[in-house]
């Protein structure tokens, strides 16, 4: 619990009464490698904050090939916003890359939070403003990037996951084949 308030204080303050309110209403949760912590097609219900591991988020795209969007690591919100918000059916998945530790949060519990406390929402918002941030700046050099620079800049973003990550994932994240990401990985000398 202490590296969700460390997470937590950085974006506002509060005091003991209101972290022992948010500490009463958390549920630790273990997922194990390759279980999804949400998925397409059903609605997401819980919020998590990332003790240890790294999830992904994922989508099948037209041609049923898998696609990872990001990873989300340690000390970081896991959420499907919109699913979870808008209580719509989630169109991508969140999976467990590696055994996960999570705090979670029930959906009655976390909107609860949300109008009881009356500076978590501005903490809250402050949260997702930064993950949305890093979400585009992780993404736009991806796009117009050649494979070998995307991946030296994947390693920039993720530089204590890369060998946590299986290489298909890595390969699916950057757009490229698993034999060409080889290829690219024994042409760098890091």
């Amino acid at each position: 619990m202490k590296e969700l308030f460390d997470f937590i204080l950085r974006f506002g303050n509060l005091n003991q009464q209101q972290m022992d309110f948010i500490s009463g209403k958390a549920i630790e949760l273990i997922l194990p490698k390759e279980e999804y912590f949400s998925e397409a097609g059903k609605v997401a219900k819980q919020v998590g904050f990332v003790v240890d591991g790294i999830l992904r988020v994922c989508y099948y795209n037209n041609k049923s090939e898998e696609i990872t969007k990001y990873f989300i690591e340690e000390n970081n919100l896991v959420v499907d916003l919109e699913s979870f918000d808008n209580q719509i059916c989630s169109s991508a998945y969140v999976q467990a890359v590696t055994d996960c530790k999570l705090v979670v949060f029930e959906r009655k519990d976390w909107m609860e939070l949300l109008q009881t406390i009356v500076v978590f929402d501005a903490i809250v918002h402050k949260i997702i403003s930064r993950a949305l941030m890093q979400k585009v700046e992780r993404r736009s050099p991806l796009v117009t990037e050649d494979a070998t620079t995307r991946y030296l800049k994947f390693l920039e973003i993720y530089p204590t996951a890369v060998n946590r990550i299986p290489l298909s994932y890595v390969a699916s994240y950057l757009g490229v084949t698993q034999s060409s990401l080889s290829r690219i990985r024994k042409n760098i000398t890091l």
